[in-house]
């Protein structure tokens, strides 16, 4: 499942996440935010390649 992450990344998220206090080990708000993060620098980063490369403008329909 995590073939993709190495041990030290991998124990230093775990670690940022981990809550003792929690029932299931982890705290919620900074699981969220991590992730939320993580999806805000993925988006910014494919805006900054869409706008180097932008996307082909599909052919118009033909109606006839």
């Amino acid at each position: 499942m995590f073939d993709d992450i190495s041990e030290d990344d991998y124990k230093t998220i775990e670690s940022a996440i981990e809550s003792a206090s929690s029932p299931v080990g982890i705290d919620a708000k900074k699981t969220h935010v991590l992730i939320l993060h993580k999806l805000l620098n993925i988006e910014r980063r494919l805006t900054e390649l869409e706008q180097r490369a932008p996307l082909p403008t599909p052919p118009e329909p033909n109606n006839s």
